[in-house]
Parts: structure tokens; sequence; C-alpha cells
């Protein structure tokens, strides 16, 4: 039977709409960019808004201080091991736009202007990445974006900024939280130019709303999901704590392109004893979460600058395979997570959240990991924090005992074997931590 042409023009059209709805919303989920997660380095925790040049010039947030930080990202190593942006929070702005209503720097701070400061970022083979906020002032008290999304998108484009950290206080009605988050990432791809979206949408909704992280990922590349990060055991311990709570509606939707963010690291400054550190660096990677130091890279120790730029643990959070890990037990105050990474392969941490005492061993069977799969019938294991050593050829019965320091980590990777090799397995490991690399 025919059909009427009215019919098929209606029909017609209606999946034209349909398709150009679509092709708008894929616009938004991907811009190609972020396939791995983010690395490079933030001022928020270790500069704050300190704005008084007159005074302490080396830490106020103005271009030198992002200039030298561009200097020594090349010069010691942290661009060569993957450490690409250089990112500027909070407190940049004038207190007023321009009189053509675009946001503008501060005048005494950054006199070159960003454009400028960009242009010298870019020719260090780094990245820019700027800061505003969603409402009508930034959490400091500056400018916000409120009204002005098309508008400030270009500046950022027309500056060279290459990622956007975009804030949500001030941000009037949760509808206008969220219209401005998406308003913000199709303002941002309408400029053509390449700009990483972070966002902090979940964390400024949750109290009011249970987030849609299928949404979220199809506008955002990162997202923040819970409190800002301190300097200090307790900060570092709730996150994590959050983040294993809540892994059932956060974990699966993290992947290329998008990712789940618990904030900065804070390796390298004054709260975190040893073994915590290794904790965050270890922790994180297996969260396949953005690696932004907030630290003064010009006064950090060769220990914190080791841990963060081990490449083992840098390979783990940058596994192509995109998938975030999670905890798997969590017994007498110790915590194992696990990480899928590709060609079948495991991340695993051992975290002891004992406070008091020594250290505690930690006993499980490689059964655990990977649903009984990371070992299957056999497999090789490697430390790799809080040194390299080999534990040798395990089968899928193997048991460990590990010894970990109180909230320290151990972090291994597991490597299946599909056949038994002529090396016979170990049955039973014991392993004790080795002494601090310095």
């Amino acid at each position: 039977m025919g059909t009427a042409p009215g019919s098929w023009r209606g029909a017609t059209l209606a999946w034209a709409l349909v398709l150009l709805a679509w092709a708008g919303r894929a616009g938004a989920l991907e811009n190609g960019l972020a396939r791995t997660p983010t690395m490079g380095w933030l001022h928020w925790e270790r500069f704050l808004c300190n704005t008084d040049c007159a005074h302490e010039p080396l830490s106020c947030i103005s271009e030198q201080l992002f200039m030298q930080m561009a200097d020594l990202m090349v010069s010691d190593g942290w661009k060569d091991v993957g450490y690409e942006y250089v990112c500027i929070d909070d407190c940049w702005m004038s207190l007023t736009r321009d009189d053509q209503d675009r946001l503008q720097p501060d005048p005494e701070r950054f006199p070159s202007g960003i454009r400028k400061l960009a242009d010298y970022v870019h020719s260090k083979g780094l990245k820019l990445g700027i800061y505003g906020d969603v409402g009508n002032k930034t959490c400091a008290g500056f400018p916000g974006s409120y009204g002005y999304y098309d508008l400030d998108a270009q500046t950022f484009a027309d500056w060279g900024v290459d990622l956007l950290k975009f804030d949500g206080c001030n941000y009037g009605t949760l509808d206008q939280l969220t219209e401005g988050y998406r308003n913000m990432s199709l303002a941002l791809n309408k400029t053509g130019r390449s700009i990483v979206y972070s966002c902090e949408w979940p964390l400024y909704m949750r109290p009011m709303q249970k987030p849609n992280y299928t949404e979220i990922k199809h506008y955002c590349n990162h997202w923040r999901n819970f409190a800002d990060i301190y300097d200090a055991w307790n900060s570092v311990k709730n996150t994590l704590e959050w983040t294993a709570l809540h892994q059932d509606s956060i974990v699966d939707v993290a992947g290329p392109g998008g990712w789940n963010d618990p904030d900065m690291l804070v390796i390298g400054n004054f709260g975190l004893s040893w073994d915590q550190q290794l904790t965050q660096m270890a922790l994180w990677a297996i969260m396949a979460a953005p690696l932004l130091m907030s630290n003064d890279l010009r006064h950090i120790s060769p220990q914190a600058k080791w841990l963060l730029q081990n490449k083992d643990v840098i390979a783990i959070n940058q596994d192509p395979l995109g998938k975030q890990g999670y905890r798997i037990t969590k017994d007498n105050n110790f915590e194992l997570w696990e990480r899928p990474l590709s060609e079948g392969a495991y991340a695993v941490a051992v975290l002891n959240r004992h406070e008091i005492g020594g250290t505690q061993i930690f006993s499980f069977s490689t059964s655990f990991l990977g649903n009984g799969l990371a070992c299957n019938p056999a497999c090789s294991i490697q430390q790799i924090l809080p040194t390299s050593e080999d534990w040798g050829l395990h089968n899928w019965v193997s048991f460990l005992n590990v010894e970990v320091n109180p909230t320290g980590t151990v972090l291994l990777k597991v490597v299946v074997i599909g056949e038994f090799p002529d090396e016979k397995p170990v049955m039973n490991i014991n392993k004790k931590l080795s002494p601090d690399i310095l």
C-alpha cells in the first residue's frame, strides 16, 4: 500500500527534528577531549585567593606565578611524564567587566593579559586552564558568567584557553544551575576551539536533587562530586569514603571523555605524612581521577617529586581502557580496591585505615580479584608502591599477606597469564613494606 505524500513529508520532518536534536546533544557529549584523565597543575589549594602581590609577590595569584610553574613543568620533567595543563583558579579577574561586558584579568597582577600568558604557556608545549562560575559571582566574589555564557566562552577561546574549570557558586535556582552548565558546554563547543570542560555540577546539585550522571557526561569532561580537598588526612580519607559509598552510581559512567574528579593532589605540601601521600597517589590512580597537582613546584621535595612523577602509577591512571576502579571489600579498617586495566590486567590497592599502632597484615586470596578472573589460571604481580618490586608468579588460589603501614597503601599490578608457565607459581606469599625511598 502506498503512503500519502502528506504523511511521508510529516514523517520525514519529524525524523529530521529528532536527528537534529540528537546531533546537538551528541556535540555536547563528545568534544574529543580528555580521552584519559587530565593531568596538570592548579593553583587553588596551595595558593588560594592571595591577591596581595605587594607583600607576597612569590605566592600571589599573578601571571608571574603561572609562568614560573610553566617553566618548571618543562625543566623539571613534569611535562615529560604527562602533566600538561597549567590552570588558573579563582581570583584572577578584575572586579568588573570591561566596557564591552567581557571578563578581564586584574591589570596589576596580569599586566600582559591572558592572551599573552596563554601564548607563553603554549610556547612551552603546555596548555592553559582558566576559571569561571555558572552564577552571577564566583565563589570569591568576582564576576560570574550568568547571562554571559556565549560571550565568556568566546572570550576564553579568543585568548587561547585550553581548559575551563566552571564552579557553581551563587547560581540562583536549581534550573539556573542546570541550564548554566548545559549552556556553557554548548557555548564552548560553538567557539570551535578545543577546551576541556571541568564542571562542579553534581557537587552543587546533590543537596537538592540526585544528579543525573548520564546527562552530566553529555556536557562535561570531568565533574566534581564532593567537597574541596584540603592538605589534611581527614580530607583525603573522607573523599575516599564518599567515593566508595557512592560507587554504584558514579563508577560506570566514567570513561574516555568524562571522569569523576575527587579534586586536587596535595602531595608535596605540609599536611600529609609520606604514607598518606602514597595513599592519595595510589587511590587517585585507581579512581581514574584527573591528576591536578596543587603545590609549589619551586619548593618540592625529591621524595614528593618521585611519587608524582612515578611512571608506573601514571600509566595506571592513564590506562586507555578508561575504566574507573572501585572498593571491593572493607574489613577491619583495611580496604581492598581494584581497577580493570587494558589487556586483562588489574591494578590493586591495599589501604590500611588504622591510625594507631604499627604495620599490620592484610590477607586475601587472588580469587577475590577481577571476579575470580584476574589471576586465572595464573598471573604475575608487580608491586608499584611504596617501591617497585617483583612479586613473581601466582595462580587463582594464591594467598597474599600484605604488610601496610597505618594510613598507607600498597599498590600492585596484576597481569593475567593465559596458560601456566614453566615456572611454578607461588601459592602463598608474605610481603613486607620496603624502606622509604629516601
